[in-house]
């Protein structure tokens, strides 16, 4: 890929390639708990691209997705780690997804909510991780439902648990864990969307540099590098987005 100078000087306004790393999404970010240092899938890509543009990388690292949304939206970060939504997609120019990942909801053994279509019933609260891709499609979606914000996907359970709500929305992956912690809890049969994990710059930057960070993401899917990063880093339920 010939990356023309000015698009390089777009990413780095301020000389390094300054990446959005989400801590909230355990599939393609957590850090080492020896080093406190950021890895995953996303740091991996942000590596990659900071090397084909030949420039210094920055992490700017945060625990929830809205967080690094709103970063990358008020130009505080260059380019960032999303799952595609229209309201992001009015400040952000998105790439095609790079991984698909699978929304769950999670309830008590106990709970009559049995399939999704139990959910959306007046008496029932859904804590959602807040400025989660959850968030933002479960506000849409539920009509009748109470939704009920957690700090952090992270803490979508303990919110849950800790109020007595309903039911918990998450990343599958991230409420399977908490389920094999906690007695008592089980996830629903079905999913109730498709993530689509993709990169993500502000519009600001123009045309060029959204056109070359497109390449970028197809490039890396197509080249088996988003695979082996799944592989590496031991993530499991998440798959390599089909090519755009």
């Amino acid at each position: 890929m010939n990356i023309d100078q000015t698009v390089i000087s777009a990413f780095t306004p301020t000389g390094k390639l300054r990446a959005s790393i989400n801590l909230g999404n355990p599939i393609l970010a957590n850090k080492d708990p020896q080093t406190s240092e950021p890895f995953g899938v996303s740091v991996d890509l942000a590596r990659a691209f900071a090397a084909k543009l030949g420039v210094e990388l920055e992490l700017v690292v945060f625990d929830a997705a809205g967080k690094s949304v709103q970063a990358v939206s008020e130009n505080r970060a260059d380019l960032g780690f999303f799952a595609v939504d229209p309201l992001r997609g009015e400040t952000i120019a998105f790439t095609a997804p790079y991984v698909l990942i699978e929304g769950f909801y999670l309830v008590r053994d106990e709970s009559a909510v049995l399939t999704n279509q139990d959910v959306d019933q007046p008496h029932n609260r859904v804590a959602v991780g807040k400025g989660s891709a959850y968030d933002l499609f479960l506000t849409r979606e539920l009509k009748a439902a109470q939704i009920v914000r957690a700090p952090t996907s992270p803490t979508v359970v303990q919110t849950f648990l800790e109020q007595g709500l309903e039911v918990a929305a998450g990343v599958r992956q991230q409420l399977e864990a908490d389920a094999r912690t906690t007695p008592g809890l089980r996830l629903l049969d079905e999913r109730f969307m498709v993530i689509q994990q993709a990169m993500g710059t502000p519009k600001s930057r123009g045309e060029a540099a959204a056109a070359v960070l497109r390449g970028f993401v197809e490039e890396m899917k197509a080249s088996g590098f988003v695979a082996d990063a799944l592989e590496r880093h031991g993530i499991a339920g998440a798959s390599v987005a089909p090519a755009a």
